[in-house]
């Protein structure tokens, strides 16, 4: 009989739960969307709908996963056998493939500027230069397409030891690494003189800023911020021990998400501040705008590589959750194939990212519907296939696993679980759902504000 594998422990667990939610969307996106919505109100609303609308739908994968102790599409198939619902298995897998082909693009423009900043690369520019260099970068086939293949390697490094000696180690040291970094850098940016306008900006709500527009990016935002949708963490959850306190574990990631995203903005937005530069801006904030701010500082480089850094970290341990639910669904517990399977899986993953990484250069010239390669399937994951997923995840706990079975998962060693379920339960097949939707349309530009 073939040995399912575990978590060496809960915290570790945890670390990598919460490692594979805090990534770019942490780091990147929640500085963006809550500068160009406003700053303080927009924050509230984000929290609130994380609490409500991303907690619940991490619970219930946890549920699916740590019932069935399963990979993302055998849990379907155990609890519903009609092919049909193990669909939401594959559609997890194929949605993990894609944004693993986009993502490791970025990551490798995170590795090249960490690269850079190391060998004093990115110091002494103008800030037109920045914006130059990043043309440039990205532009630059031989480069660009090296360091994808460079950060797809360090994830198999990782991924191919499994999920103990593998990624639940390599998040026990980036994890804590990443919280050490970013405290250091908060403490820096609010040293400067004029950090605490960027401070006031970012916690102080402004409730005419509060448009339907910045809700439904709140809502949006809040739903993806914690990897849900993709099965991800059914598959996390699948290596926990059936004893394991779920509620808890998510309170634990859900908490650790929405510090990493208050220590990005303390960080981000008082140095901006600081500096005359504008909050708002666009999601090339990290490669433009970020170099020429801490330009300004003293030991300004020092702290952006530092930040690239922790970037750097949180963009591996999402990744490692990515490639993880591949080579999960393939190797199925057979453990002595795990290492060729991961290395195919990220070739594979490698050369369909190729062309989206040459979308910014060679084949920029290259569309679908009016849209480069890159960002044509960034547009199906994160505003079809993500939205698809989590509703039909929703929809799968609520219909197809019984209302005692929930409420006995969401019990076992957890009497705070026990209390909130009733809760739980009528926000995952009621509001959730509703709020899905809601962020769908809004998205396909079909709810208009």
């Amino acid at each position: 009989m073939k040995q399912h594998e575990q978590w060496g422990s809960r915290l570790g667990f945890i670390l990598a739960a919460a490692g594979s939610a805090i990534g770019l969307g942490a780091l990147w996106k929640f500085p963006y969307m809550t500068g160009t919505n406003g700053g303080g109100i927009f924050l509230i609303v984000f929290l609130l709908f994380t609490l409500l609308i991303g907690a619940p739908m991490l619970l219930a994968e946890f549920i699916i996963g740590r019932h069935t102790q399963k990979d993302a599409i055998s849990a379907y198939k155990v609890i519903a056998p009609k092919k049909a619902w193990q669909g939401i298995g594959y559609l997890g897998v194929v949605t993990s493939f894609l944004l693993l082909s986009f993502y490791s693009v970025i990551g490798g423009w995170v590795l090249t500027y960490f690269i850079r900043s190391l060998s004093g690369g990115l110091t002494g520019l103008s800030n037109e230069a920045y914006g130059e260099l990043f043309v440039s970068v990205i532009g630059n086939p031989i480069e660009a397409t090296l360091a994808q293949a460079g950060f797809l390697i360090l994830t198999i490094a990782i991924v191919q030891f499994g999920v103990h000696r593998g990624i639940e180690t390599a998040s026990k040291y980036m994890m804590p690494a990443l919280f050490i970094l970013f405290i250091i850098l908060v403490i820096r940016s609010l040293t400067l003189e004029g950090a605490w306008e960027g401070v006031v900006f970012f916690l102080k709500p402004n409730i005419h800023a509060l448009t339907p527009g910045a809700i439904l990016d709140a809502l949006g935002q809040s739903f993806f911020a914690l990897s849900v949708g993709v099965s991800i963490m059914v598959t996390y959850s699948s290596y926990l021990s059936k004893e394991d306190n779920l509620p808890g574990s998510v309170f634990s990631i859900v908490g650790m998400n929405i510090f990493i995203s208050l220590l990005a903005g303390l960080a981000i937005f008082p140095a901006v501040f600081a500096f005359g530069f504008e909050p708002s801006g666009d999601p090339g904030l990290i490669f433009t705008v970020l170099p020429a701010v801490f330009s300004k500082m003293a030991f300004g480089s020092l702290f952006f590589t530092i930040f690239l850094a922790l970037l750097l970290f949180a963009t591996l341990t999402s990744a490692f959750s990515m490639l993880e639910i591949i080579v999960a669904s393939i190797t199925k517990d057979e453990t002595s194939n795990r290492k060729k399977v991961s290395w195919l899986s990220g070739g594979l993953v490698f050369l369909f990212g190729i062309p989206l990484t040459l979308s910014f250069g060679l084949l920029g010239d290259l569309t679908i519907f009016g849209k480069t390669l890159f960002v044509a399937t960034d547009f199906l994951v994160s505003n079809l296939l993500l939205p698809v997923g989590s509703f039909l995840i929703a929809l799968f706990v609520s219909v197809k696993i019984s209302k005692t079975v929930l409420q006995k998962e969401v019990s076992i060693s957890s009497p705070t679980g026990a209390a909130l379920f009733p809760l739980w339960y009528f926000l995952i097949r009621f509001i959730v759902p509703i709020a899905i939707i809601i962020v769908f349309l809004y998205i396909l530009g079909i709810i208009k504000v």
